[in-house]
């Protein structure tokens, strides 16, 4: 299971699960679209790179998560993260694919912004777990 989602009232709460950190955080980047729309619907069209910085694994994660905001704000929505890279666990540079909101996408809701509460980023019996509430 790459994620899965909990009753949260007003907003979306999602556990993400990968074998490294590495791709936890490419499921939380998942997970968070999925909110949205299905991020297997979505076209692999449109290539960005995100910079990410942090102190600790959650503060990394929580930037991440909200420079995906950003792009949603652009109009970006994610298919997948191709590639990710992490430096000394207080950095990483990814490349997201996606396509631009179209018409052809049914989104559902919007994320507006990433929060620290119950936010935790633990290894668990040999995985990753990543657990994230998001503004929607």
């Amino acid at each position: 299971m790459k994620y899965e989602y909990f009753d949260h009232t007003a907003d979306a709460q999602f556990r993400a699960y990968g074998k490294d950190l590495k791709e936890a955080f490419c499921h939380a980047a998942e997970a968070m679209y999925g909110v949205m729309v299905d991020p297997s619907s979505i076209e692999e069209k449109v290539k960005r790179e995100v910079v990410a910085k942090g102190e600790d694994d959650k503060s990394l994660l929580y930037d991440f998560l909200e420079q995906l905001v950003v792009l949603l704000n652009e109009g970006f929505l994610l298919h997948h993260v191709s590639k990710l890279e992490m430096k000394n666990g207080k950095s990483l540079k990814a490349t997201v694919v996606g396509d631009m909101i179209d018409e052809k996408y049914d989104v559902n809701s919007e994320v507006k912004a990433i929060t620290y509460h119950d936010m935790e980023v633990k290894k668990l019996k040999g995985k990753w777990m990543i657990q994230v509430i998001v503004d929607i």
